[in-house]
């Protein structure tokens, strides 16, 4: 139980976190917006070290449950968000902003319910694996 009860807590975190994206989103409507202003830079760094964060909190809770917790959600590209950190993380001054706007628009909201019903699962009990 208490494995469970740290990775839900990891997992609200990622939550908070996952929640800070859509705010510094807003205004974002093409993806050359993330580069046509200092304001859009800054969203565009604060997005992508969240999404650093999130890869690496995925491939933590990865390890400690198995990938059969994650994959319990399959719906989700599991290995892509945790490769998306490495990409940013080895490549910054590379990112392709039109990845990151294409993960904002229609990722970033299904991880968030997605990471919602872990939590919820989590703390039901109801997780196949748990």
């Amino acid at each position: 139980m208490f494995k469970n009860e740290t990775v839900a807590e990891q997992l609200e975190t990622i939550l908070e976190a996952l929640k800070r994206i859509p705010r510094r989103f807003s205004n974002i409507d093409v993806a050359t917006d993330f580069l046509d202003s200092d304001d859009g830079i800054d969203k565009l760094d604060g997005i992508c070290m969240i999404l650093i964060a999130i890869g690496e909190a995925f491939k933590k809770i990865d390890q400690k449950m198995g990938s059969d917790f994650l994959n319990c959600y399959p719906h989700i590209d599991w290995k892509g968000i945790k490769g998306v950190r490495d990409v940013i993380a080895h490549g910054y001054f590379d990112v392709d902003v039109e990845q990151v706007f294409n993960l904002c628009r229609d990722d970033i909201p299904i991880l968030i319910q997605t990471v919602q019903q872990m939590i919820a699962d989590i703390r039901t009990g109801n997780s196949k694996i748990l």
